[in-house]
């Protein structure tokens, strides 16, 4: 029969050609996962019109590895390129600073490090309604940019641990708890023809949010309106694969300007605010490797799918076995 043909022919007909449709399926699954090098989605929350994508900055480093170090002891960095980020610390969900200025790569922990913004970083503030989060045109303001300028401080924040892209469903959460210091504090990113979008911002309520692809790393613009000591109180978190909320949150400290930068270490954190490094809420996890719900889904689909293809294979070939052997018969 025509349509008997027609299943023969599509049906793979030796275990090679099972294996082949296995194989395709599992490529087709595997392109729907995010590559560890792939542009992230940066989403902001702080106000319902700020819906943008922050541009991804290639690291000055390779990506981070499995088992990089941590130092201890107080440090100021003014120079070069950091990032603030989670990662699993003997199993537990810690938020730190990677060290990119030393070769190899080291982590810090939060309150062991003041970041530098020296004056080299000062520019005035441009022209258009659009800047007006950071104040009058023409004045001048501290900023730590999202491009490398030589000289300045290069911050930036990942999400690139092995350990944090295999047990974390989908993105972490970063929240801004509060901000003290001498002047306004703003975070923002050159978006599309140069218009700045705003990730958070001094002046609004507390806490603000924004979430955070896996793998991704990120770089914006950190603005001070006057010189001094900023303490920012921050909480990283996200969710494990397996359902558990994990977060730990810490106070940044940023020295602006002019003066010894280690006096910002001595500065008290104000009523409310985190006092030095707490992890509320905060789980270990294990190390092994894992794929988002949502591709195991995408997964159990094609798993669904072969079933299905077997199951019409074995019926299209009853009939002609039971008309094989009626003929058995006959003759």
């Amino acid at each position: 029969m025509p349509g008997r043909r027609l299943m023969s022919n599509l049906r793979p007909r030796t275990a090679a050609g099972w294996t082949g449709l296995l194989a395709a399926l599992a490529a087709a699954v595997m392109s729907f996962l995010p590559a560890v090098d792939a542009a992230a989605r940066v989403t902001p929350s702080l106000h319902p019109s700020v819906q943008a994508a922050a541009r991804v900055t290639p690291s000055p480093s390779p990506s981070v590895q499995a088992g990089e170090r941590t130092v201890t002891g107080r440090t100021v960095i003014a120079d070069g390129h950091v990032d603030i980020g989670p990662r699993f610390l003997d199993g537990k969900w810690t938020v730190q600073v990677r060290d990119d200025t030393v070769r190899p790569p080291v982590w810090r922990n939060v309150e062991d490090v003041v970041l530098h913004t020296v004056d080299a970083a000062k520019v005035k503030v441009p022209e258009g309604s659009q800047f007006s989060f950071l104040g009058k045109p023409g004045t001048e303001v501290w900023v730590l940019p999202q491009v490398q300028q030589q000289g300045v401080l290069w911050p930036g924040w990942n999400t690139q641990d092995p350990q944090v892209a295999s047990t974390i469903n989908r993105e972490v959460t970063w929240s801004l708890r509060g901000v003290t210091g001498p002047g306004r504090f703003a975070l923002f990113v050159n978006g599309d023809f140069g218009a700045p979008k705003v990730l958070f911002d001094g002046s609004r309520p507390y806490p603000q949010q924004m979430g955070i692809d896996l793998n991704t790393h990120a770089h914006g613009n950190w603005v001070f309106s006057a010189p001094g000591t900023y303490l920012l109180d921050i909480d990283i978190s996200g969710r494990t694969l397996d359902g558990r909320q994990v977060n730990d949150r810490r106070l940044l400290r940023i020295f602006v300007g002019a003066g010894s930068p280690d006096a910002a270490f001595s500065v008290p954190a104000p009523a409310g605010f985190v006092a030095g490094g707490t992890t509320p809420g905060t789980g270990r996890a294990e190390s092994g490797q894992g794929f988002p719900g949502w591709a195991w889904l995408i997964i159990g689909v094609a798993g669904a799918a072969v079933v299905v293809a077997i199951t019409i294979t074995v019926m299209a070939r009853r009939p002609s076995r039971r008309a094989a052997a009626a003929a058995g018969k006959e003759a």
